[in-house]
């Protein structure tokens, strides 16, 4: 079976380059029809690998709380007296230090690094080796789940940053590399062409990849697809493989979603997500759907994105178009896959108007439409952050649970002026359930406000005990003031 594995790997990307006189690399390029001579790469590979770091990720040994099956009790106790809880119980377990690699790309001579989210997510140390040796610690800026990109610095002047080149001017068949560090190869260059692009492969919720026939590999995640100038053209991320090892298929993510998630992060903290508010597929995939049931369908067009279903409070609906409309271009730019609609979509942020042209019942149309966030606003949405709720937390100790018979929660340890208190939390409570998420630990209740933070639902539904065992309930609205009252305006 086919296998689709994130690489774990990392590379720097540089808004600035070096300052060199870029030769004409395709001054050697044979005239049409001679067939011997190749484009130069040895230009682009030589200045990027200064610019390519090896990532080494440490993930801390940690205490966790697992559930796991009791076969004993299934087969004897569990006769007895009934299912019960299936023989589930629970124990905490310490977890062994681990340590992992990747890839990262400098993009500014600050210091400023892109890498893939599943290279450094789970990190408590990030150390970043350059290509002349030199170490530095690396910290995290921003993550972004969604595209699988993390924006990591290092303090360092006059770093070697690459040249940002634009991914959506590549053409199918142009040369491109490869950089990264592989198996803990560093500094390892491959070659191949561009294989396909806006490809969707269903690994995050929004990905157009560039597809290459450059060797990628594990390590290599987080490092850098050039072009034959030496220009940043992708961030590689992913590998199609029988074996989990290079096939023939890598996938990059283009630079235009990368800039656009750095520039977030470092402007507001997160990023500012910008929704059409349909739900859909391409139009030839719709086709023949239909006529796997014996359905004829003439949309009058076999192109673009054939809208299944539109949002009721989303920006597509509010510019009238409906269920069953083919979305032919975005500002001016044909969408024919998936894949290029949410790239041009992700270029956007939350109150921006574009351009839409799509076919109804065969005539076309063309709307104005006000992009919106997941809240269904324009407003600029702000990163959560937990400390800010007024309350401080820790797990609790095997005692405390042997002697309140819990198997889980966080006790509030203090309490400050903020949205907890005005929603009644007070010192001693233990928190049990948040959004049917249970809490094990710290990390537990800081990930479940961030996600609900980013949801359409911005409320915390929490579910506690006191320690003499009465049930309490909370309401928690992380929907500020002053956007509230924004967003009635």
């Amino acid at each position: 079976m086919k296998v689709l594995e994130k690489i774990m790997s990392v590379a720097l990307v540089a808004t600035v380059g070096f300052g060199f006189n870029v030769p004409n690399i395709y001054a050697a390029q044979p005239a049409a029809g001679n067939v011997s001579g190749m484009v130069d790469l040895t230009y682009a590979a030589e200045n990027t690998v200064n610019s390519v770091v090896y990532i080494k990720v440490t993930m801390n040994s940690k205490t966790q709380t697992v559930e796991y099956q009791n076969p004993f009790f299934d087969d004897f106790f569990g006769q007895f007296f009934g299912e019960g809880n299936g023989g589930t119980q629970r124990r905490q377990v310490q977890t062994p230090k681990r340590q992992a690699a990747g890839s990262g790309v400098i993009i500014s001579k600050d210091g400023y690094i892109v890498t893939n989210n599943h290279v450094v997510s789970e990190a408590d140390e990030i150390t970043v080796k350059l290509n002349d040796n030199r170490e530095f610690k690396g910290r995290i800026i921003g993550l972004d789940k969604t595209t699988d990109l993390a924006l990591i610095k290092i303090e360092g002047e006059n770093l070697p940053a690459i040249p940002i080149g634009d991914s959506d001017k590549l053409k199918l068949g142009e040369w491109v590399l490869a950089v990264g560090n592989p198996f803990n190869l560093t500094s390892t260059v491959t070659a191949g062409i561009v294989s396909a692009k806006s490809r969707s492969l269903h690994a995050n919720d929004i990905e157009s990849f560039i597809q290459t026939d450059a060797a990628i590999n594990q390590g290599n995640s987080g490092g850098a697809l050039v072009n034959a100038k030496g220009e940043l053209v992708g961030i590689n991320a992913m590998l199609y493989s029988q074996t989990g090892s290079y096939s023939g298929y890598g996938f990059a993510i283009p630079t235009t979603i990368m800039n656009k998630v750095v520039e977030d992060i470092k402007k507001f903290g997160t990023v500012q997500r910008a929704l059409l508010g349909i739900s859909g597929m391409e139009t030839s995939t719709y086709i023949d759907s239909e006529k796997e049931k014996n359905k004829d369908v003439d949309l009058g067009t076999t192109e673009g994105i054939y809208v299944a279903d539109v949002s009721a409070d989303g920006a597509a609906a509010d510019a009238g178009m409906q269920k069953g409309d083919v979305i032919l271009s975005v500002n001016g730019k044909s969408v024919n896959k998936m894949g290029q609609l949410q790239e041009e979509i992700t270029k956007h942020r939350p109150g921006d108007k574009v351009t839409v042209v799509f076919m109804r019942d065969k005539k076309t149309m063309t709307k104005q439409v006000t992009l919106r966030n997941a809240q269904g606003t324009t407003t600029e949405l702000k990163e959560a952050d937990p400390n800010s709720l007024g309350i401080d937390l820790k797990p609790l100790t095997p005692q405390m649970k042997k002697e309140l018979a819990l198997s889980h929660g966080l006790l509030v340890t203090a309490i400050r002026d903020g949205k907890m208190k005005d929603a009644g939390v007070t010192k001693g409570i233990i928190i049990m359930q948040v959004n049917e998420k249970k809490m094990n630990t710290k990390e537990d209740f800081e990930e479940i406000v961030k996600k609900t933070n980013l949801s359409s639902d911005r409320v915390l539904w929490i579910r506690a005990k006191t320690q003499s065992g009465i049930n309490k309930s909370f309401t928690v609205d992380l929907e500020d003031a002053k956007k509230e009252t924004n967003k009635k305006k």
